[in-house]
């Protein structure tokens, strides 16, 4: 027989499932419940055509230990199916010595992501990266500015991703820009700590992008803001989110289930099909011959010699994904 294969390298389709309803938890303290953050996430999301359902476990002062050691943290958590557990710790506590940070913040934070990942596997542990104080913190020189306080925050809440299999939502970037090149925008209340209107109004649309990876500008509703210091806020967490996906460890919530394959000639007209997949259960081959298999990597004999789609179907507990070559 003449032999033959024919590999069609161009992608085709990928098709994914969603929830009309994207459910968020938001762990934290002030910094959360200051200005109503959890509904100012719902009505901003819901002025740009999401449904975003939200509820918060906050306590003031709240540090990570104090969050791990709290039941009312896990009932929370335990209590649905989340798409993002939004976690924030004490302002200052990621800000510290590194030695600091691995022994009082760093095996809590980790801590809570894990029973995030235990309840559901589908949810997704982000952390809420907080900002530098306006003046920054004096008793300790390393963060005696805002500049220095952030850039360590920074570092810390991407550390505490790394050791998590976690994502980060970059307010503090978000915060750095806006000073950086509107310095007359008030982000703070007068304690020089809190976030003033205008503060949590950056963080909500922050938390949009990074949650919808799409761009909060435009958006209708602004919390009572005048809408050219509104605009400026949504393209600054635009700015700070979309273009450093990778950075910050973001998947979309629709994109938690991934698949993909390549092939190998075996013999003339025998090829083998080796599946690529993220949170998949089970998977449905069809092999564009009018024949199907649902074996994991399966070998296939074609019996005449023209070009077939080959479509490999995903099903897993975050969704279905397909892709055809």
């Amino acid at each position: 027989m003449k032999g033959f294969y024919t590999i069609i390298l161009f992608f085709i389709s990928s098709v994914s499932f969603s929830q009309d309803t994207l459910s968020v938890l938001m762990i934290g303290n002030s910094y959360t419940y200051f200005n109503n953050l959890p509904t100012m996430f719902e009505n901003l999301s819901s002025s740009l055509g999401k449904n975003a359902s939200v509820e918060s476990q906050t306590s003031g002062g709240y540090t990570f230990e104090l969050h791990a050691n709290n039941s009312l943290t896990y009932q929370k958590i335990n209590s649905k199916n989340w798409d993002y557990v939004l976690i924030q710790g004490q302002s200052q506590e990621p800000s510290f010595p590194w030695g600091q940070v691995n022994t009082q913040t760093l095996p809590y934070a980790v801590q809570i992501a894990d029973s995030v990942h235990q309840n559901f596997t589908c949810s997704q542990a982000m952390y809420f990266m907080t900002w530098g104080r306006e003046n920054g913190d004096p008793q300790w020189d390393s963060i005696n500015t805002f500049n220095k306080m952030n850039l360590r925050l920074r570092n810390a809440y991407l550390r505490f991703a790394d050791s998590s299999n976690s994502s980060v939502s970059p307010v503090g970037v978000a915060w750095k820009y806006i000073r950086d090149n509107y310095p007359t925008i008030s982000l703070y209340t007068n304690d020089g700590s809190h976030p003033s209107l205008e503060g949590s109004y950056l963080a909500a649309c922050t938390h949009f992008s990074s949650m919808y990876h799409s761009s909060p500008v435009g958006a209708p509703y602004t919390a009572g803001i005048d809408s050219s210091t509104a605009s400026l806020l949504q393209q600054a967490a635009a700015i700070a989110v979309l273009d450093s996906l990778s950075t910050w460890k973001l998947s979309h919530h629709d994109s938690l289930t991934q698949v993909d394959f390549n092939s190998n000639l075996i013999q003339a007209n025998e090829i083998q099909f080796i599946q690529t997949t993220q949170n998949v259960d089970s998977v449905t081959w069809y092999f564009g011959d009018g024949s199907s298999s649902q074996t994991s990597n399966p070998t296939h004999i074609y019996n005449q010699n023209d070009t077939f789609n080959i479509t490999l179907i995903g099903y897993g507990p975050c969704g279905i994904d397909s892709t055809q070559q």
